[in-house]
């Protein structure tokens, strides 16, 4: 469908109000509507490719970063010029549902309750999990599988840094 000559702009979209926009003729809401998606559609592309090149250009500092502070994953801050960079690498933790349900009963069979350690979902919060004596904590390991997430950069600047 080709566009009418006097469809507005995404930018004349803005400044228009909501009242003016819902009195256009269909056809002109329909044309602004595909430009609209057009607009998304570049703007989730654009996004992408400066995400991955943010990342091309500080993932490694940022893994020796985290590596000199001895933590495989988390937040770490560099500096570029004026600015401070942030590199987020979350951590992603899944659990064994079978193992969990088991070590579940061996504790509540013990005579402890297991929703100390155990969430009713059966995954264990990292904060718990690394509160438990190492006896039991080795216990546990065999249900847990640690993931590495996606990798979030952003720039901001200096005077930011707290």
């Amino acid at each position: 469908m080709s566009f009418p000559k006097n469809t507005p702009s995404v930018d004349d979209m803005l400044n228009m109000s909501t009242g003016d926009l819902a009195q256009m003729p269909v056809e002109l809401l329909a044309a602004l509507q595909g430009e609209l998606d057009h607009a998304s559609k570049q703007l989730k592309a654009a996004t992408s490719r400066f995400s991955a090149a943010l990342e091309v250009r500080y993932a490694t500092r940022a893994a020796e970063a985290r590596r000199a502070c001895a933590k495989d994953t988390g937040t770490v801050r560099l500096m570029d010029g004026d600015y401070a960079v942030v590199a987020d690498l979350p951590k992603r933790v899944d659990w064994d549902q079978e193992k969990l349900t088991q070590i579940a009963a061996n504790i509540a069979a013990s005579g402890e309750d297991p929703s100390e350690f155990i969430d009713t979902k059966l995954s264990v919060s990292e904060r718990k999990f690394n509160a438990l004596p190492k006896a039991w904590r080795d216990g546990f390991e065999p249900a847990r599988t640690v993931k590495i997430g996606a990798l979030k950069v952003s720039i901001e600047p200096a005077e930011a840094r707290k």
